[in-house]
């Protein structure tokens, strides 16, 4: 492997990711979002922005028989997607905005979305280009959501990530597309604000939106040098393939 690359070990070491050593690296994040992406075995899932494939092959540890794609305008990105997951998701290059006529084509059960958490700014970016693509915003979330919502099936779920500072962008984004949204607030730790949201909306639902009661991602008053300290419902989604607590049935999609 080259030196400008380095393997990482995902839940438990079942999932093993090749990105890049320097710059952007998948974290927790993706972890979390496939955790609560409630996909069933025989369903379909596309992720709008794969990078390396780390949320997508999360997912596949924990639901067996999926059929997983992904879409990833960094080529080097969309092709470490490509290595990571031997032959098990189907990863095209290219611009959700633009999508490629393929995948134009297809419908889907699921649409999962970690979108950049920042607006890009003048004089803002990173000095890695990988880590700006990934962190900074070019395409609206309006984008990203109208994505999302054109290759959902009807009642289909859209699973997204982001930061509490983002909650009113995304929601004005959803607009009228999208219903049952659940917004489940993920805290540092106990009376905390919240660091992080999921957020799962049904494509044609109305049924009204609820807040969720929040999750502590760290047990404890504060760091504890000695050990990562995460709380046990943290731990288990980190380490094992569960599904992410907090969220109930979730719901299958409607057919």
């Amino acid at each position: 492997m080259s030196e400008d690359i380095r393997r990482d070990a995902y839940l438990g070491g079942r999932v093993l990711i090749a990105q890049p050593a320097r710059g952007y690296r998948a974290g927790v994040d993706p972890v979390f979002l496939a955790a609560a992406c409630p996909a069933t075995p025989g369903q379909s899932v596309l992720e709008l922005g794969c990078g390396v494939g780390t949320a997508l092959l999360c997912l596949q540890a924990r639901v067996a028989d999926l059929r997983l794609c992904g879409i990833e305008r960094q080529p080097a990105m969309a092709d470490l997607a490509r290595q990571n997951a031997q032959g098990g998701v189907q990863v095209f290059t290219g611009d959700l905005v633009q999508m490629p006529q393929a995948l134009k084509e297809v419908s889907f059960d699921h649409v999962i979305v970690n979108p950049p958490y920042f607006l890009r700014t003048a004089g803002t970016s990173a000095p890695d280009p990988a880590r700006e693509a990934a962190m900074g915003e070019d395409t609206p979330l309006q984008g990203w959501t109208d994505a999302a919502r054109r290759r959902l099936r009807p009642k289909g779920w859209l699973t997204l990530i982001q930061r509490p500072e983002r909650l009113s962008d995304v929601l004005a984004a959803l607009g009228g597309g999208f219903g049952d949204l659940r917004i489940l607030p993920i805290m540092p730790r106990a009376g905390r604000d919240a660091s992080l949201f999921l957020l799962r909306a049904r494509k044609g639902s109305r049924a009204p939106l609820r807040i969720l009661s929040p999750v502590v991602m760290h047990a404890g008053a504060a760091h504890d040098q000695e050990r990562q300290d995460y709380s046990v419902e943290i731990e288990q989604v980190l380490r094992q393939p569960c599904a992410f607590p907090g969220f109930g049935d979730g719901g299958a999609v409607e057919h």
